[in-house]
């Protein structure tokens, strides 16, 4: 049997043709999931809105991805794609990026965005918005375009913790929120209390300001903790 269902051609086999019709006691369609302050009863992908991050990884668990969708009525309209790993996986980003704004979150599904870790992190991401899990769902009208790279903070970099330990020789702080370590500060029991860094964001802003280059290094430096109070310094790089 062959019948037309809402433009769709629906072919049923015989088993199904010859059975008598049951009526459905019970249909409420889909339980309501939080968007952007409101309870939506999403059945297309024009009803999901939401701002959301998350993580992927590679096959070989040797990479990851931070990925930042910003989604509105289906469409993704911004995205922040942050990858630590191997090389490759910086390329893959920059084509992610152009990839996927203008698409729809089940179009961004579905394509394929080079590198595992990426295509992990969509996937995620995805399931965290269809079932209305995003940072924004009781955000009234969400939030608005920019805001993951907000998450950038002004030097508009990402946020990286480096840190290299042994067993030996101890921990070496290499790079932190705040920027690029670049003098350790120890008490008298070799003990970390502190640390100077510099803001590589600010820095670059500066220069591109037209300061001298090492003006720049000093106005974007700071200090964190009781270095101050050092007994000794050193460099985590080379000491």
């Amino acid at each position: 049997m062959i019948s037309i269902e809402g433009g769709v051609k629906m072919i049923y086999s015989k088993e199904v043709e010859e059975m008598c019709p049951v009526a459905k006691g019970v249909d409420h369609g889909p339980a309501p999931i939080p968007e952007e302050g409101k309870w939506v009863k999403a059945k297309d992908i024009k009803d999901i809105s939401g701002f959301t991050h998350g993580i992927g990884w590679c096959a070989p668990q040797q990479g990851a991805c931070k990925l930042t969708l910003n989604v509105k009525e289906g469409i993704i309209q911004e995205a922040l794609v942050e990858t630590i790993g191997c090389s490759g996986m910086t390329h893959s980003a920059a084509m992610a990026g152009e990839i996927l704004v203008g698409k729809t979150i089940l179009e961004a599904l579905n394509t394929d965005l080079v590198c595992d870790a990426i295509n992990t992190a969509m996937r995620e991401l995805f399931l965290q918005i269809v079932y209305g899990r995003s940072q924004s769902a009781f955000s009234e009208g969400g939030l608005s375009i920019g805001a993951g790279l907000e998450d950038l903070g002004k030097g508009h970099r990402s946020q990286v913790g480096t840190i290299y330990s042994t067993s030996v020789k101890g921990p070496r702080y290499l790079e932190l929120a705040e920027g690029y370590i670049t003098d350790i500060a120890l008490d008298k029991d070799n003990q970390i209390i502190g640390y100077k860094y510099v803001n590589l964001g600010k820095m670059m802003d500066n220069i591109k300001a037209g300061i001298e280059p090492m003006e720049a290094i000093e106005k974007a430096s700071g200090k964190y903790g009781r270095f101050d109070d050092a007994v000794k310094i050193i460099d985590p790089r080379k000491e």
